[in-house]
């Protein structure tokens, strides 16, 4: 299936590793020309590098941390002609409520509710110029279904999604789509330091990572790939009556109906 993705410029925030990395992946092997994000220049340089080796497409970088004004400045400012935007940025620490502080909140703010709209609002005007564009924003099944110790994450993440939900409805007509991808439990380096950090809490003898595995009904993790690939659909051209939608990947693991 040709998704019509060549020639596409994707911007991919989040991108030297994990699920950001994953839907770079996806996009370069459409045949898109890919800008990966992130603040670690050494693990992005060598991101770019493998990506243009595995996909053989154009493959740009951007060291920039998308949680501060001044990461997302030189992101729109060193990029241009975007046709795709992946906003993505990782979560804070799990916590217990009484612990976070009035900067805790702010950081989390800033880096999964603000980075995502404002990379939106800088984007979206030449996308509507052209009549065309595509938004994805990775959030979490944690939007859906709360978890303890997750409330910050969630908390930003759902100031996003009320965001995508006014904004998407105004610009489809112009072809444009916003959406969401809520992801619940994916094998990347993220979830491994939370199920080390639950572990150590937990005592020698817990192991939360099978616990958690065995309330998926899939009773397995996600591949980064498989996150990949639907992102990667949800950028292309049959994907163009699709906009406003929070789409779970979480191996059946939220359990209603809507």
């Amino acid at each position: 299936m040709d998704l019509g993705l060549k020639n596409q410029h994707a911007v991919v925030c989040g991108a030297s590793k994990g699920l950001g990395y994953a839907c770079a992946e996806a996009l370069a092997r459409e045949g898109a020309r890919v800008t990966l994000i992130a603040r670690n220049e050494t693990e992005l340089v060598a991101a770019g590098k493998q990506l243009r080796e595995c996909s053989g497409a154009q493959v740009e970088v951007v060291a920039a941390d998308v949680s501060t004004e001044a990461g997302r400045a030189l992101i729109v400012g060193q990029t241009e002609n975007v046709d795709i935007l992946i906003n993505n940025a990782g979560g804070p620490p799990p916590g217990q409520y009484v612990d976070w502080s009035h900067e805790d909140w702010i950081a989390a703010l800033e880096a999964n509710m603000l980075s995502g709209i404002f990379l939106i609002k800088a984007f979206l005007p030449a996308m509507l110029e052209q009549r065309h564009g595509r938004i994805v924003n990775i959030t979490s099944v944690t939007v859906k279904q709360p978890q303890a110790l997750l409330g910050l994450s969630t908390a930003a993440r759902l100031g996003l999604t009320g965001y995508v939900a006014t904004v998407a409805r105004e610009v489809i007509a112009r072809g444009v789509t916003i959406n969401n991808l809520l992801p619940g439990y994916f094998l990347t380096d993220r979830l491994r330091s939370m199920f080390e950090s639950w572990d150590s809490q937990a005592g020698e003898n817990a192991s939360v990572s099978e616990q958690k595995r065995l309330t998926i009904p899939a009773q397995r993790f996600g591949s980064p790939s498989e996150f990949g690939d639907v992102c990667a659909f949800l950028c292309s051209r049959s994907a163009g009556y699709m906009t406003a939608q929070n789409i779970l990947l979480d191996g059946g693991l939220y359990p209603g109906t809507f």
